[in-house]
């Protein structure tokens, strides 16, 4: 009788009245992260006239955000697990403002990177916070849709960073200029954070103790020393700091796993439980979501391609990503239909699709038809929206809601880390091949090998998530 109460009890909580109400208010703190990577770029002309700045420092506008965000995302999610992910999703929230005015308002290029550092710690805290409560307020029936929203949400930011930036600027609003970017944030959260007050129900832990810091500076070491000189290293030639870096990343990374299994061996609990690693399928999962985002490098080789190519102003080019956009949309809202038919196999099928219409544009553009390219894209931005929300069902749902935190923390980490790979890897590789020429069949050629690479790490993400379903292992 005591297990159909708590049954129900449970039942109760999952059904939260209020639930989709606050997945829009969710949703705006899984929108803002990426948004406010990908705007910036558009705006980094405007920035260097403004500030008089170097290339270098062009670079660590961008670069202090990623870095400080991918390292940070593992604890953010572990945070709100422990403390309540309401609690932590509104301070990282209110730090995201204020770090964005701190951008907005910037005096110097010095500034400007401390705010970006700023934000991309605070983002690491909101982000995951919007996942995992996502997965702790819906039940099972509804968590396909919900995650559907998510990636809807996810592709959307992505997709509107390339033409928001050069919107605003264009406009320039009462003067702001490149500043409207980073200040559009805070009319956004002045309406989200109080409305996260009254709607959001917290959840957390059920068995909640102290954060284990060790583990987590040993992580962010361990992610810093791996990601900062994949983004910062190809861009400076490879200097021997980027080297001693990428060689230290290893060695840190077996100290924190030996960290971490001390720590679990005494009773605590680890920012990151290796027994949460032994869950079936959980690694396998997460590699997928490792080779999933290498699609990452394609923002930046299709944008090369439609603006150094094209010769395509940013918004321009911002635009010609539209169709890939109306298949992200649309993608997401098949996923249930995909699930049913695919079963098992829906994650690989997404991600299928979109190495299709990568190979697709590939073909196109070396066959020299780029005005049939829309037809591509759609079916790339069709295929992310269904793998994306399949994927994270899959590695979130497979641990207890209590650990969702840091489930949700390990699948974004992953994302960005692959993200960071793909761009340093694909990247090296695309500028490799077209060297110093500028003209549109050079870069034509050197995109479509980059499209082809990141086509296959999409069927290496497609084969490891194959037969992984979303059934859940409970781990406390």
């Amino acid at each position: 009788m005591e297990r159909v109460l708590e049954h129900v009890r449970n039942l109760e909580q999952a059904t939260d009245p209020r639930r989709w109400t606050a997945l829009v208010i969710l949703l705006t703190g899984a929108f803002l992260p990426p948004l406010d990577f990908f705007i910036v770029n558009v705006a980094l002309p405007s920035i260097r006239e403004d500030f008089h700045a170097s290339v270098s420092t062009m670079q660590l506008i961008i670069s202090a955000y990623a870095t400080t965000y991918a390292v940070m995302l593992i604890t953010g999610g572990r945070l709100g697990d422990l403390y309540g992910r309401r609690n932590v999703f509104l301070a990282g929230m209110g730090a995201f403002a204020a770090a964005s005015a701190l951008c907005g308002f910037a005096w110097s290029p010095a500034a400007l990177v401390f705010g970006r550092i700023l934000q991309g710690f605070a983002a690491a805290i909101m982000a995951p916070q919007a996942l995992a409560s996502i997965n702790a307020i819906f039940p099972e029936h509804e968590k396909s849709k919900a995650l559907s929203f998510y990636a809807l949400t996810f592709g959307i930011a992505s997709m509107a960073g390339l033409f928001l930036g050069g919107a605003l600027i264009a406009l320039d609003i009462v003067g702001l200029g490149w500043r409207a970017i980073f200040l559009i944030n805070l009319p956004v959260i002045a309406v989200a954070a109080p409305s996260a007050v009254m709607v959001l129900r917290e959840t957390r832990s059920e068995n909640a103790s102290k954060l284990d810091l060790g583990g987590a500076v040993l992580i962010a070491l361990a992610l810093c020393a791996l990601i900062w000189p994949l983004i910062e290293g190809r861009e400076h030639g490879w200097p021997i700091w980027s080297l001693l870096m990428l060689a230290a990343s290893l060695p840190l990374l077996f100290l924190f796993w030996h960290y971490e299994q001390k720590v679990e061996a005494t009773g605590r609990d680890p920012i990151l439980a290796p027994r949460l690693l032994r869950v079936p399928g959980l690694k396998r999962g997460l590699l997928a979501a490792l080779f999933f985002y290498a699609f990452a490098a394609f923002w930046l080789t299709f944008s090369v391609y439609q603006q150094g190519g094209l010769g395509r102003t940013p918004f321009e080019a911002g635009l010609a990503i539209l169709p890939a956009a109306v298949g992200f949309i649309l993608g997401p809202f098949a996923s249930g239909h995909i699930f049913r038919l695919f079963g098992r196999y829906s994650t690989a099928a997404g991600m299928s699709l979109e190495a299709a219409g990568l190979f697709g544009t590939a073909a196109l553009i070396s066959f020299g038809a780029p005005e049939f390219l829309f037809v591509a894209l759609f079916i790339v931005g069709a295929g992310q929206g269904i793998a994306l929300p399949n994927l994270v069902r899959t590695v979130v749902q497979r641990v207890d809601p209590t650990q969702s935190g840091l489930a949700s923390g390990l699948v974004n980490s992953m994302l960005q880390i692959g993200g960071a790979l793909a761009t340093a890897l694909i990247g090296g590789l695309f500028f490799s091949i077209l060297g110093s020429s500028t003209d549109v069949r050079s870069i034509g050629h050197a995109y479509s090998v980059a499209a082809v690479a990141i086509g296959l790490c999409l069927l290496i993400a497609g084969w490891l998530s194959a037969d992984l379903g979303p059934k859940k292992e409970v781990v406390r």
